[in-house]
């Protein structure tokens, strides 16, 4: 296969003009495996629900941090701004001493969820500064410390702070004073599909001399020591080394491989096994246990005195002058005879190209009215999001079980977690939220990924939406997995919008993929139908589907029963329906246009979303609209008594907003068996349609129809209140609670008991929900975003006709497109310097105001302060906070004078 020795570099003269386009192209024909290796590793293994073995489901404690590097891996392995294969058979990552910490660095750390005050949280310094979608190449950066690490004091202030305190991060130890820390850049580029080039940068930022320890370590996932069938292998691979800075590898199903080290410096080896011995007393399977390289260094033992093993790394010594750089130089590629060198010229040249060639590749997709700083984090939110793919192993049948060769699990491990989802097969690569605080996918997360994933990757955001649909993730029942805490908790259905968003945006009209369109909806339709028939508890299409990711956004725990015993009917839940109804009445109407027998699904998604308008809307039968203030609640539903609204303005109650299609009447005349029994449920169900007066003649282009949950009159009462300053319009964008209920907090009173909720504009004050519940107030990105979309939507059935007030009082009128621009604005505003040259998502951190070596690496944190709008929660959710890319294509197409 051309490419796979990775010998030749291009000549100039064959360097087009997309050749990122190309090897992309190549990928998803299967004429070249350029995706074959890339940020795979995660930045997280321990602590999860694959590591853990427990009787009880204590994944935090049974598997901690401090063991992580005495024991192997089960499911997978973790690292620092590390690669692996696909398959995490192969790992490449850094491990650094800087003489003063008790163990190397060779992974993150972070609190477990236990012991952080506002739940897990990694205590670092790193960023992802660039990635191509076929990580041909990838640069991040991590910031170590010359003093020791805090770990003991980061866990004790922390464990001192409460829910109503801020968490305590690493820069508020004082570690970074001075300068005293290390950048280390991490930098890759693929000569060919297989053939890596490694350069490790470091500079001492410290004016004084230093010295590091530099340990590039290269390992195989250990797939041999639990007697099981998936991921093992007959044969142990082993590593040797052949020559001085020569290691030759063998894998029975990755093949051979050689690793080269420019410089002559030792390399150590060891087993990638448990040290029984250091954690149980028992003895080793190995001489060599994982932690050799950490008790060599550290404490001078010849436990990695070896030619051979699993794991292997070159150990440098630097010694810095004050402000001084040192390289480091590595190359993984496959073995065969007459390799040129590995090193010299050709080895720049190609660092030097790939990284023209990702300039090249990003500068066509910037949108054209941009500033260099929207450029810049753009750029960087790119990056996060293709970084943060990462290989999920996981299969539950065999977890549950145990292995054969291991001591069997306690009574109780296999009933712990997913008891109903032997069927799951995970062996993937696949886009997590977070690769250290969530490193499992999360299935409403990874829908809202591939929005942004379709504009430079489409084939990979395809092929993620299709892989959770597909029989080995997807319950037999129809339900779609949720994340491995809790495959059977109930996400928002947001998967076939996305679907039918990457269907438009891959491809031009003309070049539109129907296959891929087609598999999603057959499969969408099994999900669908779970969702009828296990969340319409009375068959009224009034759906509660529990807390549907907004976690504590309500009086009580909406994944549990009411504590008054009653039954909550969910506005967000209902009109989590109509979006997915009209969704797929979108795409089946689009699905008609090439098969006519798509018409008669067409018309039963039709007819099942004006009846889910009818149950949002109705006055009789406990529809969830409130005249009286002119929104949308959920509602107790108490047996023998009238509903009991929650009048509690939220999210929840703009959720209805996004249900809205807009039809093309052409469209529909060309469906004459849709046209004909459309028209008839219209004329004939009278008592439907006098609450769907959104269905009709467009008011400025009869050869447009809209579906709606809120007629024109209930849209602009909602959206007086979601424009208004003192409710949910932020600086920063959309408020997940009314700021209203900060003077004010909501009481209601249910038979002989007071709940209470108050406006929080950053981390949650209460852990009634558990976790790290945060949306009684914070700007969250995923909603923001569908917000701007619906608005979009609406612009495009009413154009000029409706105008409102932005913000809500001002006297300033603007169409729904120019209002959704102006959130968009505002959601930008977060990342991009502000008149004082500073980035507001940093907060009051000064370091990211000032220093020119902090202030441009971004961080895109998973929810956002509602008020001074810096980054809250995880700090690398580049997952769905990457739609920040969407919103710079919207501000970035309005001209500077507009």
């Amino acid at each position: 296969m051309p490419g796979n020795t990775g010998c030749a570099v291009p000549s100039p003269e064959n360097q087009p003009s997309a050749a990122e386009e190309r090897r992309l192209a190549d990928d998803a024909s299967r004429k070249e495996n350029w995706k074959r290796w890339g940020p795979y590793l995660a930045e997280r293994q321990w602590g999860t629900v694959r590591e853990d073995y427990s009787g009880s489901g204590d994944a935090w404690n049974y598997f901690p941090y401090d063991h992580a590097h005495l024991r192997a891996y089960r499911w997978g392995e973790d690292g620092l701004l590390g690669i692996s294969d696909r398959e995490c058979r192969l790992c490449f990552a850094l491990a650094l001493w800087n003489e003063r910490d008790p163990i190397l660095k060779e992974r993150l750390f972070g609190l477990s969820n236990p012991q952080g005050n506002h739940g897990e949280d990694a205590k670092e310094c790193w960023y992802y500064l660039d990635s191509t979608p076929t990580h041909s190449y990838l640069r991040g950066l991590y910031k170590y410390p010359q003093a020791a690490f805090p770990y003991r004091q980061l866990i004790e202030v922390n464990g001192r702070r409460g829910r109503t305190e801020r968490e305590y991060e690493l820069h508020e130890t004082g570690i970074f004073d001075e300068q005293k820390y290390f950048d280390v850049f991490a930098e890759y580029a693929k000569a060919g599909p297989d053939d890596i080039l490694i350069r490790l940068t470091i500079e001492n930022r410290a004016p004084e001399p230093a010295r590091l320890h530099v340990l590039p370590t290269l390992w195989f996932r250990n797939t041999w020591s639990w007697g099981k069938t998936f991921g093992s292998t007959r044969t142990k691979p082993s590593m040797r080394l052949v020559a001085p800075g020569r290691i030759a590898l063998s894998h029975e199903t990755l093949g051979d491989f050689v690793f080269e080290v420019n410089g002559d410096t030792p390399v150590l080896f060891t087993e990638n096994e448990t040290n029984f011995q250091t954690l149980y007393g028992t003895t080793n399977a190995s001489p060599c246990a994982k932690d050799a390289f950490h008790r060599h260094v550290i404490h001078g033992e010849s436990a990695a005195d070896l030619r051979s093993g699993t794991k292997c790394a070159p150990h440098f010594t630097l010694e810095f002058a004050g402000d001084a750089v040192q390289t480091i130089e590595l190359r993984l590629r496959p073995a065969a005879a007459g390799l040129p060198p590995a090193f010299g010229p050709e080895f720049d040249r190609l660092f030097a190209l790939r990284r023209a060639e990702a300039d090249e590749f990003f500068a066509a997709k910037v949108p054209p009215f941009s500033s260099p700083d929207q450029q810049h984090v753009l750029r960087q939110a790119y990056a996060g999001l293709l970084w943060s793919r990462q290989y999920f192993g996981y299969v539950v049948s065999e977890w549950a079980q145990g292995d054969p060769g291991q001591p069997g699990p306690p009574e109780g491990h296999a009933k712990s977690r997913n008891a109903d989802w032997w069927h799951l097969h995970a062996n993937d690569v696949i886009s997590m939220p977070d690769k250290w605080e969530y490193p499992w996918f999360a299935a409403w997360d990874l829908a809202f990924h591939m929005i942004p994933m379709a504009r430079i990757d489409p084939a990979f955001a395809k092929g993620q939406l299709e892989l959770l649909l597909r029989e080995w993730y997807l319950h037999p029942n129809g339900q779609m997995p949720a994340y491995e805490w809790n495959f059977s908790d109930v996400n928002p259905p947001v998967h076939a919008w996305a679907c039918w968003r990457v269907y438009k945006i891959s491809n031009p009209p003309a070049e539109r993929d129907v296959p891929f369109l087609e598999r999603c909806f057959q499969k969408l339709l099994l999900n669908f139908t779970w969702w009828v028939n296990r969340k319409d508890v009375r068959g009224r299409h009034v759906f509660s589907g529990g807390f549907l990711g907004l976690d504590n956004i309500g009086l009580f725990d909406r994944s549990k029963p009411l504590p008054t015993g009653q039954t909550l009917a969910q506005a967000d839940g209902t009109a989590w329906m109509a979006f997915y109804c009209a969704t797929m009445l979108g795409m089946a109407l689009e699905l008609a246009t090439k098969n006519p027998s798509y018409e008669d699904i067409a018309s039963k998604f039709f007819e099942h979303y004006i009846q889910i308008i009818d149950a949002m809307n109705a006055v009789r039968g406990g529809g969830l609209w409130d005249d009286e203030d002119g929104f949308y609640y959920d509602q107790i539903l108490i047996e023998g008594r009238h509903a009991l609204p929650l009048r509690v303005r939220s999210l929840v109650g703009v959720i209805p907003l996004l249900a809205v299609e807009v039809l093309d009447q052409t469209v529909i005349d060309q469906l004459p068996g849709f046209k004909k029994r459309m028209d008839w449920f219209l004329r004939n169900r009278p008592e439907l349609a006098q609450h769907i007066t959104s269905v009709g003649e467009c008011a400025h282009d009869g050869a447009r129809r809209i579906a709606a949950i809120p007629t024109r009159e209930r849209l602009i009462s909602v959206l007086k209140y979601v424009l208004d300053e003192s409710e949910f319009l932020s600086p920063w964008g959309i408020r997940s609670l009314s700021r209203k209920y900060e003077a004010q907090p909501y009481e209601i009173h249910v038979d002989g008991s007071t709940y209470s909720l108050r406006y929080e504009p950053a981390e949650s004050q209460t852990s009634l929900f558990g976790g790290n519940s945060n949306w009684r107030g914070p700007i969250w990105f995923p909603i923001n975003y569908l917000i701007i979309e619906a608005l979009e939507r609406y612009h495009h059935f009413y154009g000029g006709t409706l105008k409102l007030e932005f913000p809500t009082g001002s006297g300033q009128l603007l169409d729904l497109a120019q209002i959704a621009g102006q959130i968009a604005k505002r959601l930008c505003a977060i990342f991009t310097l502000n008149d004082k040259g500073e980035r507001p998502c940093f907060g009051d951190n000064f370091r990211y105001a000032k220093d020119p070596h902090w202030r441009d690496y971004v961080l895109f944190h998973e929810y956002f302060h509602a008020e001074v709008g810096c980054g809250l929660g995880a700090n690398h959710q580049t997952g769905w906070t990457a739609l920040i890319t969407r919103c710079l294509g919207i501000v970035g197409r309005i001209a500077p004078e507009e």
